[in-house]
C-alpha cells in the first residue's frame, strides 16, 4: 500500500489524468441515467414508437431537418426548445424520444424535459446518424 502512495506522490500528474479518464468513462456509461433520462438505440426507439405510441422530437436546425427526419417527428430546434417546451405538455404521459444528428444536442433537450417534469424521456443514442446506419426510413416532407 505504501508503494501506491509513493507512486502517486511521485507521479501526481499521471494519477490526475487517470482519475479524469475514469470519470469520463463513468459519465459515458452512466451519464444519461445520472441526468434522469434513458438512452434508446434506434431499435428500442422503433419499439417505443410502435408499441407505446412514443412521440419523436427532432432538435436539429431547419436545414438538417429538411434533409431527412424520422417519420412523424416534431421539429423543435434546440435554440427554441426552452420557449416551445409547452407544445409538448399534451404528450407528458407518453414516452418522448429526442433526437439530433449524433445524440449530443438531444441530451440537452432531454435534460430540459426532465426538469419540466416529463417522466418518460429517451435520448436517441447516436441520433439520426445511427438511425440511418440501421437502414431505418427517413422522411423529407
Amino acid at each position: 500500500m505504501d508503494q501506491y502512495i509513493t507512486f502517486i506522490g511521485n507521479h501526481l500528474l499521471l494519477f490526475a489524468a487517470l482519475l479524469v479518464i475514469v470519470g469520463m468513462l463513468v459519465m459515458s456509461f452512466f451519464g444519461d441515467s445520472l441526468r434522469g433520462f434513458k438512452a434508446a438505440s434506434p431499435a428500442e426507439a422503433t419499439h417505443l414508437i410502435n408499441r407505446e405510441d412514443a412521440i419523436v422530437v427532432d432538435v436539429r436546425e431547419d436545414n438538417e431537418f429538411r434533409s431527412g427526419h424520422i417519420v412523424n417527428a416534431m421539429h423543435v430546434p434546440l435554440g427554441y426548445f426552452r420557449d416551445r417546451i409547452q407544445k409538448l405538455e399534451k404528450y407528458k404521459d407518453k414516452p418522448i424520444i429526442v433526437g439530433c444528428r449524433s445524440g449530443h444536442r438531444s441530451g440537452q433537450a432531454c435534460a430540459m424535459l426532465k426538469k419540466a417534469g416529463f417522466e418518460k424521456v429517451y435520448n436517441l443514442r447516436g441520433g439520426v446518424m445511427a438511425w440511418q446506419s440501421d437502414n431505418l426510413p427517413l422522411s423529407k416532407d
